[in-house]
């Protein structure tokens, strides 16, 4: 009677921590959008290699590619496509684009485009060295990390092949409403101006 009785009663705590777990969770942040939420998808988009800008029709998010602020090509067999440079409310800017290997056989993205802090070696191959150059303020600004330390770019690049092309984004700091030009400066690659929309 007693190993039922107690088997009763675990089942019976076991149901009342469930409950209030699960109330727990819906009040921290079920349903919610906040900035727990927008992390996670810019997590997400980082680890797809695609920022959030427009959907497909399918769920999918695709960069806006309607017009081209700048295209650079290195002597590496690499060129990048600059599509657009956009503020956010929150005081960031976010730069997308896309990359694409134009010689015919298959090419690893450069160790230098992922920049040389140890924190950001961890996500291996990525944009995390990739800055912009205020050159009227004199400042320059770096690909964000987030609270772990990952920085909030394209990352998880593998090797190109011949022809291949791959979307991509990075967010800064986003500098003063005058600054209307930056400069891109991507390792290995030419420096090209680009304009804030």
């Amino acid at each position: 009677m007693s190993i039922r009785h107690g088997a009763m009663t675990r089942r019976a705590v076991t149901a009342v921590l469930a409950a209030a777990a699960l109330s727990l969770s819906t009040a921290c942040g079920g349903g919610d959008s906040g900035s727990d939420d927008k992390k996670s998808s810019s997590s997400a988009s980082t680890e797809s290699g695609k920022p959030e800008e427009s959907g497909d029709g399918s769920g999918n998010t695709v960069p806006d590619k309607s017009k081209t602020l700048a295209t650079i090509n290195g002597s590496n067999g690499f060129e990048f496509t600059i599509h657009s440079a956009v503020r956010d409310g929150g005081g960031f800017l976010t730069i997308s684009g896309a990359v694409k290997n134009t010689t015919g056989k298959r090419q690893i993205p450069p160790i230098q485009w992922n920049g040389e802090e140890t924190l950001v070696k961890r996500t291996g191959r990525s944009f995390a060295g990739v800055t912009l150059v205020d050159k009227v303020g004199k400042k320059r600004y770096y690909v964000l990390r987030d609270t772990d330390g990952f920085p909030l770019t394209t990352t998880g690049l593998t090797a190109f092949e011949g022809g291949q092309s791959v979307d991509f984004f990075a967010q800064f700091p986003a500098p003063p409403n005058e600054t209307t030009t930056l400069d891109l400066q991507i390792p290995l690659m030419p420096t090209a101006t680009i304009e804030i929309s």
